[in-house]
């Protein structure tokens, strides 16, 4: 492209390690983090419309492997249900895809890119003001502009990277991952004895000047680097401050994670609290206010089977109790005195009664047994929590269970992973951490 319009490079290709088993359909089949459900839809859906509402046109994805392109073609296609374009890396560069920053620099050759483009990872979610990147942007001169969120120390320590700024906003350096008294030495005005104060942290979505970047990355030290590993927070932003190239901060509203189990909850309990306001608006107007909840009408229309009566009318009597932040998807069943907030239920889903959801994702064709107690914790697609009153599933601190895993009465884990289509017998004592990913795992903690 040779004119000024901002193109959307979106970078789909990494193998979602941290968000496993989210990221799996099977034990041996990776689904894409671009597909990725979040509020009724994949990941990489909002992406595209958050970008096209903002007057990007023109898409480019940088996909990896077979499975992970031919998947997010199924959902994309090539714009046509959007009202935009969207193009795909070709397979046989897939070799060169080694880093966010390599995989960037090759694709901007291949695409033959000269105007501006936005940069951005497929797993997280944006809050942010292109108009606002591009002003900055421009008044800097910028090779590159990096959206940055607002971070207190406290929250940065240990956890995020941390740019050094100059006067006119210029990045001069990096801090990767400061502890909390390494930031109050390199940052004076940080400390205790001082009024609060954030720094700018690195949110991994980028407005790029291609037809500078490009001349920049042909030079030998970028082009060995991009032959092994080459990635744009640990080594193509340093690189180009190192080498006087103007990378400019431009501060963006809000950054959601989806990269892990955490994180991803974290995420979504702040959509459904209100605040991505492009979310919002997608989802439409709640069906209550206050608590705020959206239920379709399919679901408030269904009856249970064990007293027949809709979900309509189970909450006109209280017999179900909806608090702020639930969605609730087509087709589901909801039993009596089932307890939610703050939790995602997707189509198909059956809660059977005296359930209690908190902060907790329900995917499509799920179901959920009696008096179950689920906090902090994904259940995937067509899995079955065979919960009881007597013997009750107890799921909490980031427990994530695969799609299509059968958990049995009386089965506690506190922040445990159930890989897809495993059988779970009544564990208790699982330790946090550890990962159930075939039979054997299973076998040692019965």
């Amino acid at each position: 492209m040779g004119d000024d319009s901002t193109v959307g490079i979106i970078l789909a290709g990494g193998r979602g390690e941290r968000a496993k088993p989210i990221t799996l359909q099977s034990a041996d089949y990776i689904r894409s983090k671009a597909l990725i459900p979040f509020a009724g839809r994949p990941l990489i859906e909002w992406i595209v419309e958050t970008c096209r509402d903002q007057g990007i046109r023109c898409f480019y994805v940088v996909a990896q492997g077979a499975e992970n392109r031919s998947q997010i073609k199924l959902v994309l296609g090539h714009g046509e249900r959007y009202g935009v374009e969207i193009d795909y890396s070709r397979a046989r560069f897939d070799q060169y895809n080694v880093g966010s920053g390599a995989a960037t620099l090759h694709n901007l050759e291949q695409w033959n890119l000269t105007g501006s483009a936005l940069v951005m990872p497929v797993d997280s979610l944006f809050d942010f003001s292109l108009d606002e990147l591009r002003a900055t942007h421009e008044t800097a001169d910028a090779v590159v502009t990096v959206a940055a969120v607002s971070r207190t120390p406290e929250e940065i320590a240990g956890k995020y990277g941390v740019m050094r700024t100059t006067a006119n906003g210029l990045v001069s350096g990096f801090l990767e991952k400061p502890q909390l008294a390494r930031i109050h030495e390199e940052f004076p005005h940080t400390g205790p004895s001082h009024r609060p104060h954030t720094l700018p942290t690195n949110a991994g979505m980028y407005l790029i000047d291609c037809a500078r970047l490009r001349p920049a990355a042909r030079t030998p030290e970028l082009i060995r680097l991009a032959q092994q590993r080459l990635d744009w927070g640990h080594d193509l932003l340093p690189w180009l401050v190192g080498h006087d190239q103007r990378v400019a901060v431009g501060p963006i509203a809000r950054l959601g994670d989806l990269g892990s189990i955490g994180d991803y909850l974290g995420t979504l309990g702040e959509a459904l609290n209100g605040l991505y306001p492009y979310v919002n608006r997608a989802l439409g107007d709640p069906l209550s206010a206050d608590p705020r909840y959206w239920i379709h009408e399919t679901s408030l229309r269904t009856k249970d089977s064990a007293t027949g009566t809709t979900l309509a009318q189970k909450i006109a009597e209280g017999s179900v109790v909806l608090g702020p932040g639930v969605r609730i998807g087509r087709h589901a069943e909801i039993g009596t005195d089932v307890h939610v907030q703050y939790t995602d239920i997707g189509d198909g889903v059956d809660v059977a009664e005296g359930a209690r959801l908190d902060r907790t994702v329900v995917g499509d064709g799920a179901v959920i047994g009696p008096y179950a107690r689920i906090s902090d914790s994904y259940v995937g697609p067509m899995a079955q929590v065979q919960s009881d009153r007597r013997t009750p599933v107890r799921l909490e601190q980031h427990t994530a269970v695969g799609d299509g895993a059968y958990l049995w009465p009386g089965t506690r884990l506190s922040g445990v992973s159930v890989y897809p289509r495993l059988r779970v017998p009544a564990l208790s004592k699982v330790p946090t951490g550890t990962q159930l990913t075939s039979s054997d795992d299973i076998l040692q903690w019965i």
